[in-house]
C-alpha cells in the first residue's frame, strides 16, 4: 500500500474540489445548495479513506527494519532549475520536486489529523446541519485536510511551506466562515495577519539554509549537517540563525509568546473548525516543524534554551489567563496555548520524542473538550459564558461524562493519556541535561493550574444550580448521534493512547519512543552531563506532579461547588489583578497601540499624499493644459473638454469590468484560487512532459 502514499493528501483534494463545484455549479444554473447527504458525503468519505489509507500505510513502514523506516515518493519536478554555488563554493544542481515522505515521525501525524479530522468531520454534520453555507463548510475543511497533510508529507522545507501557508489560508476562511458576522471577519483578520509575522521568519530561515547547504530536502540538510557539524555550534553561527528563524515561524502557528494572541480569538469560527485546526492539527505545526528540524536545534544549544523558555514561560501565561475567564472556548483556547508550550518546553530540552508523544495525546483530549463544548454551546442556544449554565449533566449525559474523561485527561489524573505524556515531559525537564529546576518548577505549577481551571469549567457547567433560567429548561436535550458517537471514541482515545507511551519507572519499553527512533537519528546527543537518575527519583517527581494537580483539583471543588462565594469575595478583594488577568494582561491593547494603529496612521498618511499631492498634480496639469489651450487659441476649450469625458467615459468602462471580478464573494475567490492552481499545476506537468 504504501505506493498509493500520494493519495493520502490528493483525496481530501479531491472532495473540496468536488463539493466547491458542485456547489457552486448548483447555485449559479439553479439557484439552489447541493444535498446535505451528498456535501456530508463527499467530505466524510474522501477523509475516512485517506485515515484507511494511512492506517494501511502506516502499518506496511512498520514491517520494515527500523533503519529502514523512510519512504520517499516523488510525484513530478516542481521546480525545474539549474546549477547554483552554495556558500561553501560547491556547484549543486537546484531542482524541487513535488515529493512526499513517510516515517515514523510523519506516521503519527498522518495518523493524528486524518482520524481525528475525520471524528471532527462526522460531528460536523450535526453541528452545522442547519447552516445555509453547509456545503462551503465542508469544501474548507477537505481543502484544510489537503493543505495539512501536505505540510507533514513533504519531504522539503520548500513543499512544507505551501502547506503551511495552505493552512493558514484555511484558518482565515474557517475562523471567517460567518461572513456576517463582523467579529469572526475581525478574527480571520488577525489571524491571517499575524501568522504572516511568523511567516516572514519561517521564510528567511528558509533562504539561509538554502543558501548555506544547497538544499531543501530534508534528508540531504541532515547529512550536510552531520558532515559540516559533527558537534554542537560554539556560539551565534549559521545553525543558530536558522533554527532561530525558522521557530519566529514556528511561534506564529503555534501561538507562542509573542504570537499568541491570534488563537483565542480565532473561537469566533464554528466550534468543529476551534477542535480541528486550533486544538488537534494547525496549531501542532509548528510543533512537528521543529522536532523535523532536530538535526539542526540539537547542534544550537543557545536556541533550544531559548526554545523552552518560550514555551514553559507561553504555558504559564495562558494558564493564569485561562484561570479567570468566563466563555467557554476561550479557556480551551488558552489552554491550548499552554498546552502548545508544554509541547515546546520538552523540545527545547531536547525531548522530543516526548513532545509529539503529547502532541498526539493532546489531540484527543482537546479536541474531545471543544466538540463538548460545542455540544454544550448549541443545547443553550449559542449561549458560551460559563456563568449562565450550571446543572447540565442531568440534560446532556453524554456530554458529561466524555467531557468529564477529558478533563481527567488534561488535569493528568494517573491511568489517562495525558498523564502519561505531561509526566515524561516533566520528568525529561527534570533529568535532562538541557533542563533546568526552574523550567521544571513552572512546569509543575503550570500542571496545578490546568487542573484548576479545567475542573471550573467542568463545575460551573454541569454542576451547582441552573442558571440559564427555568423556562430554557424543556428545549435543552442531548445532542444527536453523530455528535455523541465521535465524543465518545475520542473519550476512549483519551484513556487508551497514552498506554502507548509507559514510563521507565513501570520496568516496560517506552513502545512510541523507541518507534520514532529512526527519525531522530541526524539528531546530535552530546552524551556529557548527562545525570542517570535511580526510578525512585522519576517516581518521586510524578508523585510530586500528581499531588500538584491534586490541590488544583480541590481548589476549584472549594471555590465554585463548597464555597462559591469566597471567590466572589477574592476577586472584589484583589479587583485591580483579577481585572488585568481577566483583561489579558492587555497584551492586545498594547499591540493595538504599538503597531496596529501605527500601521492605520501610516496608511493614512500614503492616502493622503495621494489625494492632495498626486492627484492635485493630476488635477493641475489637466487645468494648466486647459488654460493654455485656451489663451493661446490653438484648441478651442469645448474640444479639451470632450477629449476629458472619452476618457472618464473609457475609466468607467474599464472600471465596471474588474469590479465584475470583486463581487465580495469569498466561494468564488477560492473557485478563482483552485482554478489558477489547477492550470499553474498543468502547465508545468506539460511543459516537463
Amino acid at each position: 500500500m504504501l505506493k498509493y502514499l500520494w493519495l493520502i493528501p490528493f483525496l481530501p483534494l479531491i472532495g473540496f474540489a468536488l463539493n466547491g463545484m458542485v456547489g457552486l455549479f448548483r447555485i449559479w444554473t439553479a439557484g439552489q445548495r447541493p444535498s446535505r447527504a451528498f456535501v456530508a458525503t463527499v467530505a466524510c468519505g474522501s477523509v475516512l479513506l485517506a485515515f484507511l489509507l494511512s492506517v494501511a500505510c502506516v502499518w506496511g513502514l512498520a514491517q520494515h527494519d527500523p533503519e529502514h523506516r523512510l519512504v520517499e515518493q516523488d510525484l513530478f519536478t516542481w521546480i525545474p532549475g539549474a546549477a547554483i554555488r552554495t556558500s561553501d563554493g560547491e556547484l549543486t544542481a537546484f531542482t524541487i520536486s513535488w515529493g512526499l515522505q513517510l516515517d515514523p515521525l510523519s506516521s503519527v501525524m498522518v495518523l493524528v489529523v486524518t482520524g481525528i479530522g475525520f471524528l471532527i468531520h462526522v460531528y460536523s454534520i450535526g453541528y452545522m446541519y442547519e447552516d445555509p453555507g453547509f456545503y462551503r463548510f465542508f469544501s474548507y475543511l477537505n481543502l484544510f485536510m489537503f493543505m495539512m497533510l501536505t505540510l507533514v508529507l513533504a519531504n522539503n522545507y520548500l513543499l512544507m511551506f505551501v502547506g503551511w501557508e495552505g493552512v493558514g489560508l484555511c484558518s482565515y476562511l474557517l475562523i471567517g466562515f460567518y461572513i456576517f458576522k463582523r467579529s469572526a471577519g475581525d478574527a480571520g483578520k488577525k489571524a491571517f495577519v499575524v501568522n504572516r509575522v511568523g511567516d516572514f521568519g519561517f521564510i528567511i530561515g528558509m533562504l539561509l539554509l538554502f543558501s548555506y547547504f544547497g538544499s531543501f530536502d530534508f534528508g540531504e540538510v541532515t547529512e550536510k549537517i552531520t558532515v559540516l557539524f559533527p558537534t554542537a555550534e560554539a556560539g551565534w553561527g549559521v545553525l543558530n540563525w536558522i533554527a532561530l528563524l525558522l521557530f519566529i515561524g514556528a511561534t506564529g502557528k503555534s501561538a507562542q509568546i509573542p504570537l499568541y494572541t491570534w488563537l483565542p480569538d480565532a473561537m469566533e469560527g464554528p466550534t468543529p473548525v476551534s477542535a480541528l485546526i486550533h486544538a488537534a492539527t494547525m496549531v501542532t505545526a509548528g510543533v512537528y516543524m521543529v522536532a523535523r528540524s532536530s538535526p539542526i536545534y540539537s547542534r544550537a544549544p543557545e536556541v533550544l534554551l531559548i526554545v523552552a523558555v518560550v514555551g514553559i514561560f507561553t504555558s504559564l501565561l495562558a494558564a493564569s489567563i485561562a484561570l479567570f475567564q468566563r466563555d467557554i472556548k476561550r479557556v480551551l483556547a488558552y489552554s491550548t496555548v499552554s498546552q502548545l508550550g508544554y509541547m515546546f518546553a520538552a523540545l527545547g530540552v531536547g525531548a522530543v520524542a516526548a513532545g509529539i508523544f503529547h502532541l498526539a495525546t493532546h489531540a484527543f483530549f482537546k479536541a474531545l473538550l471543544f466538540l463538548g463544548s460545542g455540544s454544550v454551546i448549541q443545547a443553550l442556544h449559542h449561549e458560551q459564558d460559563m456563568f449562565k449554565m450550571g446543572g447540565l449533566r442531568k440534560y446532556l449525559p453524554t456530554t458529561f461524562w466524555t467531557m468529564w474523561i477529558g478533563t481527567l485527561a488534561i488535569a493528568g489524573v494517573p491511568g489517562l493519556a495525558g498523564f502519561f505524556s505531561k509526566d515524561e515531559i516533566l520528568w525529561r525537564i527534570f533529568s535532562s541535561p538541557e533542563g533546568h529546576y526552574l523550567i521544571w518548577l513552572t512546569g509543575v505549577t503550570v500542571a496545578g493550574m490546568t487542573a484548576f481551571y479545567m475542573f471550573r469549567l467542568m463545575f460551573l457547567t454541569f454542576h451547582g444550580e441552573e442558571r440559564f433560567g427555568h423556562g430554557a429548561a424543556h428545549h435543552i436535550h442531548e445532542s444527536p448521534s453523530t455528535m455523541t458517537v465521535p465524543l465518545v471514541i475520542l473519550a476512549a482515545g483519551s484513556i487508551f493512547v497514552g498506554y502507548i507511551g509507559l514510563p521507565a519507572w513501570l520496568g516496560v519499553t517506552n513502545i512510541f519512543e523507541r518507534f520514532l527512533e529512526p527519525s531522530l537519528e541526524g539528531a546530535y546527543h552530546p552524551g556529557h552531563g548527562e545525570v542517570h537518575f535511580p526510578l525512585s527519583t522519576e517516581i518521586a517527581v510524578t508523585i510530586i506532579s500528581v499531588a500538584i494537580a491534586v490541590i488544583g483539583i480541590f481548589l476549584s471543588y472549594y471555590f465554585f461547588v463548597k464555597h462559591p462565594e469566597s471567590a466572589a469575595r477574592l476577586s472584589t478583594r484583589f479587583a485591580r489583578a483579577h481585572h488585568m488577568v481577566f483583561n489579558k494582561y492587555y497584551v492586545d491593547e498594547a499591540y493595538d497601540l504599538l503597531f496596529v494603529n501605527r500601521a492605520k496612521d501610516l496608511g493614512n498618511g500614503f492616502c493622503r499624499f495621494d489625494e492632495r499631492v498626486v492627484d492635485g498634480l493630476v488635477n493641475g496639469s489637466a487645468l494648466a493644459t486647459r488654460i493654455s489651450a485656451w489663451i493661446s487659441g490653438q484648441a478651442d476649450i469645448h474640444v479639451v473638454d470632450r477629449l476629458v469625458n472619452v476618457l472618464a467615459e473609457m475609466v468607467e468602462f474599464f472600471s465596471k469590468a474588474f469590479r465584475r471580478l470583486q463581487t465580495g464573494l469569498v466561494q468564488r475567490y477560492v473557485l478563482f484560487f483552485v482554478l489558477g492552481i489547477i492550470l499553474i499545476m498543468s502547465l508545468y506537468l506539460y511543459l516537463g512532459a
